[in-house]
């Protein structure tokens, strides 16, 4: 267990919010016209930064615009694919909580407590 483990559950938390908060973003302005959604991306550059070998390597969260084509209001959010990426999201969100939850299991029992 590593203090690095924790770290990048962390990370991966809070990358995970802002998701679910760009997604909710996104479905509040399903019918605006002209609305552009919003995409966040986090995983790879977690992925790069826990592979470097140099320890100083980071991890960044990037939100921007999203790609899909507008329909012919000029809004490009498309209310299907945002409940799938909430659910998928939420999944995640659950299991990064889940073994936050096991690391800290882990601490507390070397620590003299119970496993």
């Amino acid at each position: 267990m590593s203090n690095l483990a924790i770290h990048a559950l962390q990370f991966s938390l809070d990358g995970l919010s802002i998701q679910q908060k760009a997604i909710a973003n996104d479905v509040a302005n399903v019918n605006t016209p002209g609305f552009t959604g919003t995409t966040v991306s986090f995983e790879s550059s977690l992925q790069q930064a826990l592979s470097a070998t140099t320890p100083t390597a980071s991890a960044t969260i990037t939100v921007g615009p999203s790609s899909n084509t507008p329909s012919s209001n000029g809004n490009n959010v498309s209310f299907n694919q945002e409940l799938v990426q909430m659910e998928q999201t939420t999944m995640q969100y659950q299991a990064v909580v889940g073994e936050l939850n096991n690391q800290f299991h882990l601490i507390a029992g070397s620590a003299g407590g119970t496993f």
